[in-house]
């Protein structure tokens, strides 16, 4: 991988995808005790940063290779790029996906054309399933995060990240990304090595799903304990990719790592200071930047918003958790009032 293919697949996107820009919030900056920049991925097609390697990777496919189709597995974000892109190109995509998938993934990435396989990924091995439907029915497998087409893709957000930063007077900073597999993390830190080399990819995960934090902290690929029952849905990835985890070896500062509660209290935040949805994977970066110690992280740091799919019952779960932390602190000022 190397910063050429980012740039090739940059020219491929630029008439397809959005720049999503940097945004920010008093607000936000003074809770956090630092400045935080934000890039809304979320508002990318498909509601993620996924569309971008999806495209990238269809467009290169063989003529051939289009008119018998893909196939990929995903837990919802990866899946409705893929949907999208392949409809795009006229190209028919099956989509392996957990039953436990939220339902409003499984539901776009039908509406989008792809024909879903549901699995149990507690039992069952989605690789095994989407390589013998490419062997049954003679389709191309795209993989979420290691391939070299669609980590060149998720490059294209540092490549952004790289201009934009600079009309935000920002020279130095941490740039904070929610990490499963390490596409979008790799990607975005060769292209930060080429084009803002001050600037560091940092890689954020939900606890019990903290892999790559760990594989960084050990120098070698360490897997999860679990491959379910997370919040984080979208970045239970069950270990770094061979392709992408020597790249974040090379480049990025030690893995970051926050609780779901820190996820939870992330999203109502974006949701009252920006106006935007994320869904707990895509609030993970924001979590780290708003709720770490001020040592762990530059000051000020970038945090990518990478995804706003979220279940109305999992965003109603986040208000609600707002909701009971506001009544604990009232309670707690009231406890600690003088009496009159």
């Amino acid at each position: 991988m190397d910063i050429g293919q980012i740039e090739k697949a940059a020219n491929r996107l630029r008439s397809r995808t959005f720049t999503t820009p940097l945004m920010s919030s008093t607000i936000l900056n003074k809770l956090a005790g630092r400045r935080i920049l934000l890039k809304p991925e979320c508002l990318q097609h498909t509601g993620s940063f996924k569309y971008r390697g999806a495209f990238n990777a269809i467009s290169n496919l063989s003529k051939k290779e289009l008119a018998n189709g893909v196939v990929a597995y995903s837990s919802g974000n990866h899946a409705q790029g893929i949907a999208l892109a392949a409809q795009q190109h006229q190209c028919a995509s099956v989509i392996v996906m957990p039953k436990d998938a939220p339902q409003l993934k499984i539901n776009n990435t039908r509406r989008l054309g792809s024909e879903v396989k549901l699995y149990d990924r507690a039992k069952q091995s989605r690789e095994s399933i989407a390589l013998q439907l490419a062997k049954e029915r003679g389709l191309t497998m795209i993989k979420p995060y290691d391939d070299p087409m669609i980590i060149a893709g998720q490059g294209t957000v540092g490549l952004e990240i790289a201009h934009e930063a600079k009309s935000h007077g920002v020279r130095k900073a941490d740039v904070l990304v929610c990490c499963g597999g390490g596409g979008l993390t790799s990607g975005i830190a060769l292209a930060l090595e080429a084009n803002a080399p001050c600037f560091r990819a940092r890689t954020c995960e939900p606890e019990g799903f903290d892999d790559t934090a760990r594989s960084l902290g050990q120098g070698k690929i360490c897997a999860n304990e679990r491959l379910s029952g997370g919040l984080c849905d979208a970045i239970m990835a069950p270990h770094p990719g061979e392709l992408t985890f020597p790249i974040m070896r090379r480049l990025c500062g030690p893995g970051l790592v926050v609780s779901e509660d820190q996820v939870l209290r992330a999203m109502v935040a974006a949701f009252r200071h920006l106006k935007l949805v994320l869904e707990p994977s895509g609030a993970v970066a924001l979590a780290a930047a708003l709720f770490l110690k001020s040592n762990m992280i530059s000051d000020p740091v970038i945090a990518v918003l990478s995804g706003g799919n979220v279940d109305a019952s999992i965003f109603a779960k986040a208000l609600a958790t707002d909701i009971d932390l506001c009544a604990l602190r009232v309670d707690i000022l009231r406890r600690h009032q003088k009496p009159s």
